[in-house]
């Protein structure tokens, strides 16, 4: 008789989504009040990432507004190039995005690990990233976080871009809060004088010119030598450059760092920049027409019996964990919330795609289950979604957000890196939506 009543429950896969509903796999990330782990949907045998946001930690550092507008921007987007939100729901403790997994890593850990890729490898990405973009900004919506960090490959070798925490809708009137990561920043943005759309273009020039030189094209000893070298000095090739990249590459590098945005590649209004940007010489061994559907084959592969990301995250959820992740029925009292906690409760809306009737670009996630339910050594995720920040904060740039006392900076400074100056970043930035305007 006692065995009856420890039965498990079962189930409800039609009524509204909840952790109930899935497999917790390995863990491949942390942040500053959440983790990543990989997820199985017990129905579907579907993988994905999970990314997991402690409501108090969240509430502590003044981030719920960011939370709240990430999870409704990920559901206005829907793109082949784009972390796509699948499901999301909260408990008691924490807020959940379930997002696509990425099993290839981020291009953060290729580069630290190569030192730079081939210039058609980048030439590739670009072009599926310009296709992100093109589409964000056709949503009205800005990026501004574009960076390596932020560009996952799925293991195929394909490059989607994620973390929208900082991302925000745009209109005509231009933004003046300094958000973002500073090394990959437009001039515009730490002038003080207005931006909208066009940074995310100088952002992947900046991005481009690091995957394909190794390094990037402004640097600087402090904050203040890193703002006078990205608004003032002149664009310069390393010695070897002509070794590493074609001419035509390097004037769409060029285009993309123009600091004037009336002449910046990608700029012109109404998806002109974008349909420019895709004649230019340097991308016409791109099919376009083909691009977006995933047919062609990426020029790099991620090696799928390497982990893809930094494997210690899952030591010390075995070892250091004192309150695991599980599944938890909610409590039936909420009366007693705080503004913050409730404001949450309230806006941080369950989500299914396939209510939504969207498109899965990933009909070759069934495959993988094999991988996940024979051995979690397999699986490789890094930056899932949202996730970006929350994988790697280690070898992380500078990220920055102007409130009302000045721009305040992340905590844990100074990190050497290279020949530049790194930030130890927080995985969710404080931008208050309604003072984003001028």
């Amino acid at each position: 008789m006692g065995a009856v009543c420890c039965r498990p429950q079962p189930i409800d896969f039609d009524g509204e989504v909840n952790l109930f509903h899935f497999i917790l796999l390995r863990c491949v990330g942390k942040g500053a009040f959440g983790k990543v782990r990989v997820v199985q949907h017990k129905q579907t045998r579907d993988l994905y990432a999970l990314k997991y946001i402690n409501k108090t930690k969240c509430v502590k550092m003044k981030a719920v507004p960011n939370v709240i507008q990430e999870r409704r921007l990920l559901e206005e987007v829907d793109h082949p190039f784009i972390v796509n939100l699948r499901y999301a729901f909260q408990d008691d403790e924490n807020c959940f995005f379930v997002l696509d997994l990425m099993l290839g890593g981020d291009l953060r850990f290729h580069l630290e690990r190569l030192g730079c890729l081939p210039e058609d490898t980048v030439k590739f990405y670009m072009a599926q990233l310009s296709s992100a973009l093109a589409y964000l900004h056709d949503m009205g919506i800005m990026h501004r976080d574009l960076k390596p960090d932020n560009i996952l490959l799925d293991e195929r070798g394909n490059a989607h871009l994620t973390d929208f925490n900082i991302a925000v809708h745009f209109g005509e009137r231009k933004l003046t809060g300094v958000a973002g990561s500073m090394a990959y920043m437009a001039p515009e943005i730490l002038l003080k004088r207005g931006y909208t759309y066009c940074i995310d273009w100088w952002s992947l020039g900046v991005c481009g010119y690091e995957l394909i030189f190794g390094r990037r094209p402004f640097r600087g000893r402090s904050n203040n030598d890193l703002t006078y070298s990205i608004t003032r000095d002149p664009l310069k090739w390393p010695d070897d450059a002509d070794k590493k990249c074609s001419r035509n590459g390097m004037l769409v590098l060029k285009g993309l760092l123009e600091r004037d945005t009336s002449k910046r590649f990608g700029c012109k209004s109404n998806g002109e920049g974008f349909q420019e940007l895709r004649r230019l010489p340097w991308f016409r061994t791109i099919d376009w027409d083909t691009l977006e559907s995933k047919e062609q084959t990426p020029p790099f592969t991620p090696d799928a019996k390497k982990a893809n990301f930094d494997a210690s995250h899952e030591l010390e959820e075995l070892l250091l964990e004192d309150n695991p992740l599980k599944a938890k029925a909610r409590k039936a009292n909420q009366d007693n919330l705080s503004a913050e906690m409730r404001q949450m409760e309230e806006q941080f809306t369950s989500y299914d795609f396939k209510k939504m009737q969207r498109r899965s670009y990933y009909p070759h996630n069934q495959h993988l289950i094999s991988t996940a339910t024979a051995t979690s050594s397999g699986l490789a995720s890094s930056r899932p979604g949202t996730p970006a920040n929350d994988l790697r904060v280690e070898n992380s740039q500078l990220r920055v957000v102007e409130g009302a006392d000045g721009i305040m900076y992340s905590p844990n400074s100074f990190d050497m890196h290279r020949d530049d100056i790194q930030m130890k970043e927080r995985d969710i930035t404080h931008v208050d939506p309604e003072k984003e305007y001028s």
